[in-house]
């Protein structure tokens, strides 16, 4: 499971589309297909059922839909953190 599967999961889920959450996060359909086919793999469980209208949660991506976007919340947090780590002047590293 990698964050940028958790990422393409939980924009479709918000959005209800893949190709508009493709477009939003910056991949092409076919590649946020594919990570979600891989999330899908790695979790062995069925995260949407797919039609020409778009796509819908089911039972079991409704269940980890809010483990996911905690995940992602920790993830930015941390990646924030470094950020104003790598900002920090030398000497307060150091105390």
């Amino acid at each position: 499971m990698q964050e940028r599967e958790l990422r393409a999961f939980v924009a479709i889920a918000e959005i209800g589309r893949m190709d508009l959450a493709a477009k939003k996060l910056g991949y092409s359909q076919p590649a946020i297909s594919y990570q979600i086919i891989c999330l899908e793999r790695s979790l062995g469980i069925k995260l949407f059922t797919r039609s020409s209208g778009g796509t819908t949660l089911t039972r079991d991506g409704h269940t980890i839909l809010p483990s996911a976007r905690a995940t992602l919340m920790l993830i930015d947090n941390i990646k924030k953190e470094c950020l104003e780590l790598s900002r920090a002047p030398l000497e307060s590293l150091s105390q």
